[in-house]
């Protein structure tokens, strides 16, 4: 890793803000990393480059035009039903919506600290203007006026399963 690089780490809660600043204390002097309590979309800003759990956090990523590695791991049983349950090639949510590797996925035993690192190391050396520009398309896909498409659909769902309405008269 580049001496040069510094790193933010957003916890959830202050329990993992303790756990995440302890662990950072064995590589003192070594690795410059800032632990903040929540805050994980103003580091996303921040930054350079993003190492991601999969998720929603993925999207949000893509969103704010960020590149990233995805990492994912579950307890071994989960994954060995969810593995066989899950029909998608992709973990990512921005390689799902393109239908093709956009990002790096590391899964299960492939998520080592290494291999992550070195990853991200990769990342930050490359250049992403046909990255970044595949992400602006697909932001540009999820907007496609989703409010009126929405209220649409529930207009039509209401026609289809409302019964029609009697007039009513009310007298005072």
């Amino acid at each position: 890793m580049n001496r040069s690089h510094r790193f933010v780490v957003p916890a959830a809660n202050e329990k993992r803000k303790l756990q995440i600043e302890e662990l950072v204390l064995a590589y003192e002097g070594q690795l410059k990393v800032k632990v903040i309590l929540g805050q994980s979309k103003l580091a996303m800003q921040a930054a350079d480059a993003v190492l991601v759990n999969s998720g929603t956090a993925t999207l949000e990523a893509m969103l704010l035009k960020k590149p990233m590695v995805m990492s994912y791991r579950l307890g071994a049983m989960t994954y060995a039903v969810v593995s066989r349950l899950v029909k998608t090639p992709y973990f990512a949510l921005p390689n799902i919506l393109a239908g093709q590797p956009l990002v790096e996925e590391f899964i299960q035993g492939a998520a080592t600290p290494e291999a992550l690192a070195h990853a991200v190391n990769r990342l930050i050396d490359q250049d992403h203007s046909q990255l970044l520009t595949r992400f602006d398309e697909i932001h540009q896909e999820l907007r496609c006026d989703a409010g009126a498409e929405a209220a649409r659909a529930i207009f039509e769902l209401i026609n289809k399963t409302a019964p029609p309405q009697a007039d009513v008269h009310v007298s005072s």
